[in-house]
């Protein structure tokens, strides 16, 4: 009996040592990524992979070799499988960069035959490198497995209430812990953009600050002192700051600890068991940060699952054929990468 096929987008990480440098051309030849010719972007891309491997490959060392991230994806693609619980509902798992891709999951989404597809990236805020991109290719990989189906899309959900939940829980955990040392002072950390995506129309940071705000209103606690910064940064261009490694040497010198909330991340990986755990811990540790505390991502958290569960039953009734967290668009006007238009519909 056809049914509906949800898939869940994300990034996507190498499962072996060998795939580190393919992983990271296919990375970096995104043109959402490097926004260049595309003869220039074959060239650099490969430049960029061969130099950034040996590096990346330390970094994945130390967590066993590998990232972690399809495992924990598939994880909250069963979990909301069990929730939505509705005859003929599959959730799929599509990653951009490594596999499965998109193009392996279509085929696969095909041979079950729905009759309605939803789209859930689970990257919270938009962004044109992140869902857009992700958009971009699953629309070239179920044309090319011939999917003629009605598809909704899921765009953001930057503060929507079962992923806010989950990380107000962890966050006020984390400040109890942190109080032993002294009054914490929470950072807020996303991975970084170039300043020039934001200043051409990206959403990204307004819904990073929307999720920050929305956490700081849940946690309801007076004089909270908070930051909202950003990680990842790479090359020579300007990123999105302050930066976190600069807070966290602030920090050290006034002598507070640290709650850091991973909020563009919604499972473990590298960016957070190895640049979160290890590298900015230890950076922490020789500022003289007097403790330091990573509040998990969201995971498989019952709140987030079902919120997830809430965001694909608003993409199946909604109007339009793509929805943010509230249905309609919440980006301001300013923002021309939004995918929807001022009033709602698909731009």
């Amino acid at each position: 009996m056809p049914g509906t096929a949800v898939v869940l987008f994300n990034l996507g990480g190498p499962d072996s040592p060998e795939a580190v440098r393919p992983f990271l051309g296919n990375l970096f030849s995104d043109p959402a990524i490097l926004r260049m010719p595309s003869i220039a972007r074959w060239f650099l891309s490969r430049l960029i992979a061969s130099r950034r491997a040996p590096f990346a490959r330390a970094n994945y060392n130390k967590i066993g070799g590998r990232s972690p991230l399809l495992e924990r994806t598939e994880e909250q693609a069963c979990a909301l499988e069990s929730v939505l619980a509705a005859d003929g509902t599959r959730v799929f798992v599509a990653m951009r960069y490594w596999h499965p891709m998109a193009v392996e999951t279509a085929v696969r989404v095909a041979e079950m035959k729905p009759d309605r597809i939803v789209l859930v990236p689970l990257y919270p805020q938009f962004s044109s490198s992140t869902t857009a991109s992700s958009f971009a290719d699953w629309d070239k990989a179920a044309h090319a497995a011939g999917l003629d189906v009605p598809v909704s899309r899921v765009c953001c959900f930057p503060d929507e209430a079962g992923f806010v939940a989950a990380l107000v829980a962890g966050t006020r955990q984390g400040i109890i812990e942190c109080s032993t040392t002294g009054s914490p002072r929470v950072l807020f950390s996303a991975h970084g953009v170039p300043k020039k995506f934001v200043d051409a129309g990206d959403p990204y940071q307004d819904h990073v600050e929307r999720t920050a705000a929305a956490i700081v209103e849940g946690l309801a606690m007076s004089n909270l002192d908070y930051v909202v910064c950003y990680q990842s940064r790479v090359g020579r261009l300007e990123w999105l700051g302050p930066y976190a490694d600069d807070e966290i040497r602030r920090a050290g010198h006034d002598g507070v600890p640290l709650v850091v909330v991973p909020i563009a991340f919604v499972c473990e990986h590298s960016e957070t068991l190895v640049e979160l755990d290890i590298d900015y811990a230890e950076l922490a540790e020789k500022s003289g940060v007097p403790k330091y505390h990573r509040v998990p991502t969201a995971g498989t958290d019952a709140a987030f699952i079902n919120g997830l569960a809430r965001l694909v039953a608003l993409a199946l009734t909604g109007d339009g054929q793509i929805v943010s967290e509230r249905g309609g668009r919440i980006c301001p006007a300013l923002f021309g990468d939004c995918p929807m238009t001022p009033e709602g519909a698909k731009a």
